[in-house]
């Protein structure tokens, strides 16, 4: 099973140039042959680009040194140096670049698509052969150049998951079985709580052109926004979303503070994410007595916010399911657009500079 790991500490480093050629023809019935040194390859550039089904940055945490091929040396007879193969990193969707030591924010992948790619370091040129030396007062030129260097960075590598809607809820609330029940992902699910270690993806069909994301993080308990539990670590991961969707556990005495709870850590932990649309579905109202506090709780929150969607389910029973379906995908359809990526100062400096990986899942807890 591959683990999952947010945030890796990897070292890239870009190929170096090949060295220049120093070479003269040397060719029967053919006196005083030229020069004939060829240039050197050039070094291979670190380039990173996403992978649509890739969930986990494991595999850098693993492997976390990389570097580029370097560029051959030039070969007599004028024959230029093989170029360096490119490092290729591959990294799930909405994952941040940042500089280890400086924490600037070098490059954000904000998009799903496969062609999204970013070159990172360029490779050193290759230096020239003798070929390119001669001058009139100098026809046998004996000097060549020497390949320019790679360049060498530390960076840390941040995952943010990348989804339509965010679910959130105490431990045990049934999030996973919301997430099993409408989508395509089988998350570990039992009868007690934090059996969600990792976030989860599914993906909910809505019709054959639009599908929507929804993403299950570990449950929230109070203090989670001041690293109670699992603190922040997962909470980043709903940060994305477009929109959010709280479930309570109606089948709870403490169901009715539930909300107000889960809203104070949201809102503690990211007022722009507090600000996104919502929906709140009341599950297990198939448990006794239930039913009446789902209903205290949608009269509560409606008191404060007659906007707001309140749905009482059971996921269990697939009661109210239909409802909650078409509720998920017209809140999705209200969220705003994936933020646009930022620029940084390192790209800034970077214009003025010269010029297929396995797939990776969480796995199954099961």
């Amino acid at each position: 099973m591959i683990q999952f790991a947010d945030e890796a500490l990897i070292e890239v480093s870009s190929g170096k140039g090949g060295n220049g050629c120093i070479s003269f023809r040397r060719e029967k019935y053919i006196p005083l042959g030229e020069h004939s040194g060829g240039d050197g390859g050039k070094g291979g550039d670190v380039v990173f680009a996403v992978k649509r089904n890739m969930r986990t940055l494991f595999k850098l945490r693993r492997n976390p040194i990389s570097r580029a091929k370097n560029g051959s040396d030039g070969m007599s007879w004028n024959k230029h140096g093989k170029n360096g193969e490119d490092l290729v990193v591959f990294v799930p969707p909405g994952t941040k670049i940042r500089d280890a030591e400086t924490e600037e924010l070098i490059f954000e992948f904000t998009t799903q698509a496969e062609d999204e790619r970013f070159v990172f370091l360029k490779g050193g040129n290759g230096g020239w052969g003798n070929m390119h030396f001669k001058t009139p007062t100098n026809q046998a030129p004996r000097i060549a150049n020497r390949g320019a260097p790679g360049e060498t960075r530390r960076l840390r590598v941040e995952l943010s998951i990348m989804a339509d809607v965010g679910l959130v809820g105490f431990p045990n609330a049934g999030k996973s079985s919301l997430l099993t029940a409408f989508t395509n992902a089988r998350p570990k699910i039992a009868p007690y709580p934090f059996t969600t270690k990792i976030p989860n993806l599914g993906v909910l069909r809505v019709d054959d052109e639009r599908d929507i994301i929804i993403a299950d993080i570990p449950g929230i308990i109070e203090g989670a926004s001041e690293g109670v539990g699992l603190g922040t670590k997962f909470l980043k991961h709903i940060s994305r979303t477009q929109c959010l969707l709280f479930m309570i556990d109606a089948s709870d005495e403490n169901s009715l503070s539930a909300y107000d709870t889960l809203v104070n850590e949201v809102s503690a932990y990211s007022e722009e994410l507090a600000k996104k649309p919502r929906l709140v579905l009341c599950n297990k109202i198939d448990v006794e007595g239930a039913k009446a506090r789902a209903d205290e709780i949608a009269k509560k929150l409606r008191a404060a916010d007659n906007e707001i969607q309140v749905i009482p389910v059971s996921v269990q029973e697939n009661y109210g399911m239909k409802s909650a379906k078409d509720a998920i995908i017209a809140l999705a359809n209200r969220g705003d657009s994936p933020s646009v990526k930022k620029a940084s100062t390192f790209l800034a400096e970077r214009e003025s500079i010269d010029d297929d990986a396995d797939v990776q899942y969480p796995g199954s807890e099961n």
